[in-house]
């Protein structure tokens, strides 16, 4: 019974300091990336693992840039094809998750209804393999960067880690390469068509859009102008405009 007991103090122990560890890096490391450039990303490493396992010759382009080299109709257009709400949710659209599970009920392949704030936490932070471990780790990332970092450093943070291509990541390399251009120099039109494909860059082409690319630029480019203003993107223009 003793021995028993003590056991069951040591598991306690470990437990206690396996939590405390685990938070105590975790807000240490979302602190860090409120100032420091995400460079790599479990995704980045996983594709390029991915790549080598199929005999082929590892990609991955990535240039971090600042928010304010990238073309604020990019911001604009990415808040318009994926989550219209950003800059006022506090990390979740609720309204869009109930809509979510409901028709997830009757269809075949799930929708999903991550915002913009979650795909960042997933995609600095986890895995994209789906379960409900990584979406509890997503959801405490979630409200980590939405309470650390502030609506500007999560779409600076998004723009420059998110997979817009075969391997390709982030706004200034999917410029380039599709675009022959700087992030600053998107037009709405070529930002409409990145953000269309932005469900499965894997299977959408930017630089050669398909039907329905086409078709859903031309719906982000209407909603474009009919989004809510975003605060930071008017000080931005505001201090561009002082200088």
């Amino acid at each position: 019974m003793t021995l028993k007991i003590e056991v069951v103090k040591k598991f306690v122990k470990w437990i206690k300091r396996g939590l405390i560890f685990f938070f105590t890096s975790t807000i240490l490391m979302v602190i860090v990336y409120r100032f420091v450039p995400v460079f790599f990303t479990p995704l980045m490493f996983i594709r390029v693992i991915e790549q080598v396992f199929s005999g082929e010759a590892p990609r991955l382009n990535h240039e971090w840039v600042p928010l304010e080299e990238i073309s604020p109709k990019l911001v604009m257009a990415v808040i318009a094809s994926e989550d219209n709400l950003f800059m006022s949710h506090s990390g979740f659209d609720f309204e869009q998750i109930e809509k979510a599970v409901k028709e997830n009920k009757r269809r075949k392949k799930a929708r999903g209804a991550s915002t913009i704030s979650q795909q960042t936490a997933k995609n600095v932070f986890l895995w994209p393999q789906s379960s409900f471990v990584r979406k509890g780790f997503e959801v405490y990332f979630t409200v980590l960067i939405e309470l650390v970092w502030g609506k500007e450093r999560i779409m600076e943070v998004y723009l420059n880690s998110i997979e817009m291509g075969d391997g390709i990541y982030g706004a200034e390399s999917v410029a380039q390469l599709h675009f022959g251009r700087s992030a600053k120099r998107l037009t709405a039109a070529q930002s409409a068509t990145i953000a269309a494909t932005l469900p499965n860059p894997l299977r959408f082409d930017s630089s050669n859009p398909s039907r329905y690319v086409r078709r859903r630029k031309n719906q982000i480019l209407w909603l474009m102008p009919r989004m809510p203003k975003v605060d930071f993107l008017e000080e931005m223009k505001k201090e561009n405009h002082d200088e």
